[in-house]
């Protein structure tokens, strides 16, 4: 299996955290050899680096990625292949008033 680090860059003061969360316990229950680390970021962000290399960003897309695809690339990374850019994203919830 290829080694596979994980960073997360999410806002802190956005409660972006649970987000991080969800998203690594489902990563770590189907590959707990791979390292995941988050770190509080830049305001609104959910940046996530495979092996140094950003394959999402909340910045550029206004929602968050799709967690089953996020975990789809950790499984092709650990086989040997290049991260690829995540391109599923979850319903974004927009309430108008």
């Amino acid at each position: 299996m290829a080694q596979v680090k994980i960073d997360v860059e999410y806002c802190g003061s956005c409660g972006h955290k649970k987000q991080f969360l969800e998203m690594s316990d489902l990563i770590k229950k189907n590959y707990p050899d791979v390292k995941i680390s988050g770190e509080p970021g830049k305001q609104g962000s959910f940046e996530i680096k495979i092996n140094d290399e950003l394959i999402y960003s909340k910045l550029q897309t206004m929602a968050f990625p799709e967690y089953t695809e996020v975990v789809d690339v950790v499984k092709e990374v650990t086989q040997g292949q290049a991260p690829r850019k995540i391109t599923k994203q979850q319903p974004i919830d927009c309430i108008i008033m």
